[in-house]
């Protein structure tokens, strides 16, 4: 199949190049592929938007969007301790600081919404539609395709109908070939065609690694009268340790609803730390517990989020394509925000296109952007909370004081090296306290995100040598991928011969990418299984 572009992934910012480059050239013949069951189906974000690169690309979104929009009427932000919680700047010091402070933090979403990233990418793929994208859900991108000179043609769509062994079943249909002179990837974090990309072109050259932060969410309806529609908290603290970055959300919604969230950074040192059990321990924060109790989890998903911002944004550009959102690390992690970001990237990709004809100049373009320059200013948050959370503090002070303008810029490294060896760290005391919301397991939380992944398929999840698992990996880390992955897929069990082996339960997998990114050897990679697999996010 023959287009002039094909975009790989219908997030907001794939949508928003698609949007924009229709808007600009009608003529164009775009294809738009989606992995997920619908558009919409792997979607999750916070998310709390800030509006302006939406409504510039479609200034009816106000009037027109038919999605849950809750605007944003307060904030708190806080630590948290084990029994109680206090602010780290008094309510009168806020007050006083220039509101131009401010806004780049947690402290002050004025002005914002907070929306459904599921709502808002089906809305966002009519509006596509209508401008004639062809968008194809349930259709996987498993790998590029190149031309005789190397570079970039378009991609392959995977394999449809294997069975377990990889072999043909009685419903096989081969993956058909996009073509295009020009391949966006919008994947989002850790993309595996832009993982592949990336590696194959060099683009991480001259750049820091890429850092992560696994992130968790939860929708929940409650008794009338707890929420206070438009209320946002975030949280620093327990039930984290100081050495840990890892903060917490609770965005009041209407309709007595609420998303709880928790967000752990991959660069933690603590080879024993589960996330997901993190995220379970803060929802029985005192303060949290009288909130949720009595209330009913809808739905639940994970996701990770590229968190390393100017310094880890990889050479956007090569032969034959470009990398937009997450792919290409545009969120703004001191903010916690992606949206508007991703959409940023998007619609600046559609102009260079329209304008250019193809993607040389378009990551000279996006750092030079408003959306460039917004990721400049903070890029130094988020590596000092490297130092623990009290300095990551006084940092993120200087450099709201400073507007972003510090004569450094701090490092990052990649996620994977930073666990230490079990014989190396002390874990901390944690002072984690009886559970007693659900979900009770990682179990319960992939039936929460709705997964849908058919046996009989091949393990998408490829380990290269899995005697490491059973040996090196159990005596040096204790098999970490039992605690980082949020949904039980990786899972060591008795081999029958009085060892251990590793076993891996595909069907759960909720397509974080965690595991591509904090296994401490690199022997993972993960690959898209059949197209339409994995979760189907409600409202999230």
């Amino acid at each position: 199949m023959e287009y002039d572009v094909v975009i790989v992934g219908a997030g907001p910012a794939g949508l928003a190049c698609a949007i924009r480059l229709k808007q600009l050239k009608p003529a164009l013949s775009v294809c738009l592929l989606e992995k997920g069951s619908a558009v919409g189906a792997h979607s999750l974000s916070g998310a709390v938007v800030e509006p302006g690169p939406l409504e510039e690309l479609l200034p009816e979104w106000r009037t027109e969007y038919p999605g849950m929009k809750v605007p944003a009427a307060e904030d708190d932000f806080r630590i948290l301790t084990r029994t109680g919680s206090f602010k780290p700047v008094p309510d009168f010091v806020v007050k006083l600081l220039p509101r131009s402070l401010t806004f780049s933090t947690p402290f002050n979403n004025h002005g914002n919404y907070i929306i459904s990233l599921g709502q808002l990418t089906p809305w966002l793929a009519q509006k596509a539609e209508a401008l004639g994208v062809e968008i194809f859900p349930g259709f996987a991108a498993a790998a590029p395709v190149f031309d005789a000179q190397g570079a970039v043609a378009g991609v392959q769509i995977g394999d449809m109908g294997l069975d377990r062994d990889g072999q043909p079943g009685p419903s096989f249909t081969p993956g058909v070939e996009i073509h295009a002179p020009l391949t966006v990837l919008a994947e989002g974090a850790r993309g595996s065609i832009s993982k592949q990309l990336i590696a194959k072109f060099d683009l991480a050259r001259g750049h820091c690694p890429q850092t992560f932060a696994l992130g968790y969410k939860e929708l929940w309806q409650l008794p009338a009268g707890r929420v206070r529609p438009g209320r946002i908290e975030h949280a620093l603290g327990w039930p984290a340790d100081s050495c840990t970055y890892a903060g917490s959300f609770l965005y009041h919604l209407d309709n007595d609803r609420v998303y709880v969230g928790y967000i752990v950074g991959l660069d933690y040192r603590d080879p024993r730390l589960a996330p997901f059990e993190a995220f379970q321990q803060y929802k029985n924060h005192p303060s949290v517990k009288a909130l949720l109790e009595g209330g009913e989890i809808l739905s639940a998903g994970a996701r990770t989020v590229a968190a390393g911002g100017w310094q880890s944004t990889p050479t956007l550009e090569m032969p034959g394509a470009i990398l937009i959102g997450d792919a290409g690390g545009t969120l703004n992690f001191a903010k916690i925000k992606g949206v508007h970001q991703a959409i940023r990237s998007g619609r600046l990709a559609g102009e260079h296109i329209a304008a250019t004809g193809g993607g040389t100049g378009f990551d000279a373009k996006w750092r030079a952007s408003e959306g460039g320059r917004e990721l400049k200013r903070v890029r130094n948050f988020k590596p000092a909370f490297k130092r623990g959370m009290w300095l990551g503090l006084v940092n993120s002070a200087w450099e709201m004081l400073t507007g972003g303008h510090s004569p450094w810029t701090l490092k990052n490294t990649a996620d994977w090296s930073r666990l230490a060896k079990l014989d190396d760290f002390v874990s901390p005391e944690r002072h984690w306290v009886t559970r007693t919301l659900p979900p009770r397991d990682r179990v319960s939380f992939v039936f929460f995100a709705g997964n849908s992944h058919e046996e009989g398929q091949p393990v998408h999840l490829k380990v290269a040598d899995t005697s490491i698992c059973a040996g090196r990996c159990a005596r040096e880390f204790g098999n970490p991928c039992e605690r980082f992955c949020p949904a039980n897929v990786y899972e060591m069990v008795d081999d029958g011969r009085g060892g251990r082996r590793l076993q891996i339960n595909a069907a759960n997998c909720v397509h974080c990418k965690a595991c591509d990114i904090k296994d401490p050897y690199q022997i993972i990679t993960w690959t898209t299984p059949e197209g339409g697999s994995g979760p189907n996010y409600q409202s999230l």
